[in-house]
């Protein structure tokens, strides 16, 4: 696909934004190495031989009497029977670097609990006696992941309301806009707080709620562009040509207005995963014991004497928070007009 010389000063405008480019690399890799969390922290072998046959447990759930043990369960890699069966098979394991996953509690530690950093783990442990570095992990994937879904569908629906209030506007803009003032005017973090009570908490319900009132964010910016661009030349042309509505504002209208949306995006993420981490540190968010880094900050607030805790969530999150303004920043320089006007 070819790139229009447009395209091109756009994206030399964004690489000129040293700080921005490298936080959106720095970004992709740490989302990249929580994508292969599995791998890195995990309390089941990557890799391990039994019997001649390779197995990757990490990937596939074998049961003990697989192994030669006696139970229809999945095996314990950790018990040492277990591991006594694949050791008088002739066989052997690969652990990843961190030998716990996100819910695993070491039942061996010989210290109370919180435990402050050590060779065991590396960040310590919470007051559940599980890792810290793999909750890390763990919870700022689905931090993010969470984050870029809500992202989506909200800035879709937006995008859709936006469009049609600005194409149409008349007595459609009139009606949209008083329903999104009354809309905007609800108390959401109550509203948020009383149907997370109500409802079983869940990923699924949760994003559904939270996209209830996170898709206001885009409207009045697509709106705008929608009532600026409708009666251009090109779209007024096209409507006396019995172009459909729809085709028109796909093709003629919506990127205009996505110049304007683009720019918002990073932000809204941020948004979006500050929501998320606000409601898990209130207790109200994801299910109990999910990995996320408001439940982190809750740890660090019930346990003040280990500090190791709250920092660590706090500095992640921080990390992660400007990384996301740097980028935002970046590509807002990138689309503005006077800026790629400049560039050759």
């Amino acid at each position: 696909m070819d790139i229009t010389p447009l395209t091109r000063r756009r994206l030399a405008n964004f690489r000129a934004n040293k700080r921005g480019f490298w936080s959106l690399w720095i970004f992709l890799t740490l989302f990249g190495i929580s994508l292969c969390s599995e791998f890195i922290a995990n309390d089941k072998p990557i890799v391990m031989q039994h019997n001649g046959e390779l197995l990757m447990p990490v990937l596939f759930t074998y049961t003990e009497q697989e192994l030669g043990g006696q139970f229809p369960t999945e095996a314990m890699y950790e018990d040492p029977y277990v591991q006594q069966l694949v050791r008088d098979s002739g066989g052997w394991m690969l652990w990843p670097p961190i030998r716990y996953d996100h819910s695993t509690v070491d039942w061996f530690i010989d210290e109370p609990v919180p435990a402050p950093p050590s060779g065991r783990h590396w960040l310590g442990t919470d007051d559940g006696a599980r890792d810290v570095v793999a909750r890390l992990l763990y919870g700022f994937r689905l931090s993010v992941s969470f984050g870029l879904a809500l992202t989506l569908i909200a800035s879709i629906i937006g995008i859709a309301a936006g469009a049609i209030q600005g194409y149409y506007g008349g007595m459609v803009d009139l009606v949209g806009q008083r329903f999104i003032e009354v809309w905007a005017g609800l108390p959401v973090l109550f509203l948020l707080i009383i149907l997370s009570s109500i409802i079983e908490p869940g990923v699924g319900w949760l994003l559904l709620l939270l996209v209830m009132f996170s898709w206001m964010t885009l409207v009045s910016v697509v709106r705008a562009e929608f009532l600026r661009t409708r009666n251009f030349d090109h779209v007024r042309a096209a409507r006396a040509l019995g172009v459909d509505d729809a085709k028109i504002m796909y093709k003629h209208v919506l990127p205009n207005a996505m110049v304007a949306t683009l720019t918002y995006l990073p932000f809204v993420l941020n948004g979006s995963i500050t929501t998320l981490t606000a409601l898990d540190f209130l207790g109200f968010g994801l299910p109990p014991g999910s990995p996320s880094l408001g439940e982190m900050l809750a740890q660090g607030k019930s346990n003040i004497q280990s500090p190791w805790l709250g920092l660590t969530g706090f500095a992640t999150l921080a990390v992660m928070l400007t990384l996301l303004i740097f980028v935002g920043e970046a590509i807002r320089d990138a689309f503005d007009p006077r800026r790629t006007a400049a560039v050759a």
